[in-house]
């Protein structure tokens, strides 16, 4: 059954309409991370939260927050959701039932100031930009590139899972419109009959096994995971559910000095957006309280606290590589200042360590800078050169002890992003398979009756 869904590749994007369902992708941070990245977003990651508190979220400075719950019906009123100020807010139902945090990291990342979207994210948000929610979701649904990348991340087992449900489900409209079909040409063929015209009431026992077929089909419905975003955009916190008709307001932001309001768009400028997002999560910390409050509990009373949360936050390897690059220039810059026999006059123990912090084959790959590299450059250049010479040592000596901290932190992102794509490269290699004794679609491999004749010969033996 994986046949169609390699050849669809083939297809001309502009042709696919339709495309095929969204398989279950697991959820987990390093997935999600996977997943931007290959919609072509630049310079984020998503990773996992422990807390609400001060102290699990403050230090993070996130664009946006994605909370993962088990989901009931939740009423709100019309009202809810007229404020003006949400026709600003891009936003997009969700109209597939497995791909729900997708939905939600696309919502949170199309209303996130200061992230590369890359070209196809940024052509789609422009096109979408002035339609209703309900047909941005079908837009989303329909896009090609989200469910290709999507899939790509679901295993095998998931994604036939996913054909096999869509074919049942297929397959079980269809006989119900037949059905409907048959059952008026029999109504219209056969004589109507006289109604009963009997005044008792219901027996009693009709109506406690209905009441009681409810109660079990309530008790046995299966549980069911949902995804929403939270994210600061055009002034105010809001909280995006795709199940819902709009963006539900959080809050309001607090004022800046240089501004009235954060920038709402990757295209404004002004302040410095992490100043704003280091403010924003003291308003959206009451809400997530009350949603877990509202769909589970604080687990001291033995309630539910089946939550994840999860932050898009700055990528922790580019600030690694950036923090390096940058420390490492200063080291050229001081040097260059510094008078004949300086190295006499510095700690030796860093200046042993001076020429070897600098090298190593993790260190040598290089990642794209940040805007702003070459104007903080520019910017500690010019206070270096105002520096004396005892003013210069001190600084070398402070910019080799950060230069250590940021080749271990760089080395620590390198290493952690190698073990993370592991099982991903030889699932990709097609080794993974074969070392798990699975087949080509991820099916354990059936033992066949040479294997067991010629394992029970060697055990005689």
């Amino acid at each position: 059954m994986d046949g169609p869904a390699h050849s669809r590749n083939d297809i001309n994007p502009s042709l696919d309409l339709i495309g095929g369902p969204f398989a279950v992708i697991e959820s987990d941070p390093g997935v999600f991370t996977s997943l931007v990245r290959k919609l072509g977003v630049r310079g984020v990651e998503l990773i996992e939260l422990y807390g609400i508190e001060p102290w699990a979220m403050d230090h993070i400075n996130p664009y946006g927050l994605v909370f993962c719950f088990i989901w009931r019906k939740d009423i709100h009123r019309p009202a809810d959701f007229d404020d003006p100020a949400a026709e600003k807010v891009w936003f997009a139902n969700q109209l597939s039932d497995d791909a729900c945090a997708t939905h939600a990291i696309l919502n949170v990342l199309l209303n996130c100031p200061g992230i590369d979207l890359g070209p196809e994210l940024e052509a789609f948000k422009h096109e979408t930009e002035h339609m209703s929610p309900v047909m941005r979701g079908l837009a989303a649904t329909n896009l090609p590139l989200l469910r290709e990348v999507h899939n790509s991340l679901a295993r095998p087992a998931d994604k036939r899972a996913a054909l096999n449900a869509l074919a049942i489900t297929t397959l079980a409209a269809q006989k119900e419109k037949e059905k409907k079909k048959q059952k008026a040409e029999s109504s219209k063929s056969r004589p109507t009959k006289r109604q009963k015209t009997d005044d008792t009431s219901p027996k009693k026992g009709k109506g406690k096994e209905k009441a009681s077929k409810v109660n079990n089909d309530t008790d046995t419905a299966e549980e069911s995971y949902h995804f929403i975003g939270y994210v600061p955009a055009h002034g105010k916190v809001w909280e995006l559910d795709g199940f819902k008709s709009g963006p539900l307001e959080v809050g309001e932001l607090p004022t800046f000095p240089s501004s009235t309001t954060p920038p709402s768009s990757s295209k404004d400028t002004g302040s410095d957006p992490v100043e704003w997002r280091k403010l924003w999560i003291d308003v959206v910390r009451p809400a997530l309280r009350m949603k877990m409050e509202r769909y589970g509990g604080s687990g001291d009373d033995g309630s539910d606290i089946r939550f994840n949360l999860l932050a898009i936050v700055d990528d922790g390897y580019l600030k690694a590589s950036d923090s390096y690059e940058f420390l490492k220039r200063e080291k050229a810059s001081l040097e260059k200042r510094m008078h004949e026999g300086w190295k006499e006059k510095v700690d030796q123990s860093l200046l042993a360590s001076s020429f070897t912090v600098t090298e190593g084959p993790l260190l040598q790959k290089r990642a794209p800078f940040m805007k702003d590299f070459a104007a903080r450059r520019m910017e500690r250049d010019l206070k270096i050169m105002q520096m004396s010479q005892s003013e210069l040592n001190l600084a070398w000596e402070a910019c080799i002890r950060d230069l250590m901290a940021a080749s271990v932190t760089l080395e620590d992102e390198i290493a952690k992003g190698s073990s993370a794509n592991f099982i991903t490269r030889l699932h990709n290699e097609g080794i993974l398979n074969p070392l798990l004794d699975l087949d080509e679609n991820g099916r354990r491999k059936k033992r066949t009756m040479a294997t067991a004749t010629g394992s029970g010969k060697k055990g005689s033996d």
